[in-house]
């Protein structure tokens, strides 16, 4: 079933990070992780080679994450996006998600409930397909195969 729609044709995602998921590997190893997120990246594309081409970009401006949205928005098969803190900030990126007809699947690698309590409304989540948090990197292979799904 995972690759029932792939023998039409490969899928193009763009996976998205906001600000300071950059930073992964490196910022916060408690919470999330010693992995970078190009080191997973690499095994992301290795691992649906055969499925999907996968494309990735980063930025911690609000406005580079909208265009990029409004880029691909109505060309790409899917979106995982990890807003980072804008999840719980920017309505400007709520309205994006919503104004394009891509999927989007929203990815938090920390479990926004198990936080501060400002981090437990995701203003985009209403917006997006589905929502996937706590998992850790593998949320963005869960958001993938469900794209990929259909």
């Amino acid at each position: 079933m995972l690759f029932f729609k792939v023998k039409f044709g490969w899928m193009k995602i763009q996976i998205i990070n906001g600000p300071n998921l950059n930073l992964l590997g490196r910022r916060e190893p408690g919470i999330y992780g010693s992995r970078t997120f190009e080191d997973y990246y690499i095994e992301l594309k290795d691992k649906y080679a055969g499925a999907a081409e996968l494309e990735y970009y980063q930025s911690n401006v609000e406005g580079e994450l909208i265009n990029k949205l409004q880029e691909v928005g109505f060309s790409f098969d899917g979106i995982v996006i990890n807003m980072g803190g804008y999840t719980h900030t920017s309505v400007a990126i709520a309205d994006a998600i919503a104004g394009i007809k891509t999927p989007v699947v929203e990815v938090h690698v920390s479990n926004i409930y198990a936080r501060e309590e400002f981090r437990h409304v995701s203003l985009s989540g209403k917006n997006c397909k589905g929502v996937l948090t706590g998992f850790g990197l593998d949320g963005y292979r869960l958001a993938i195969e469900n794209l990929l799904a259909g």
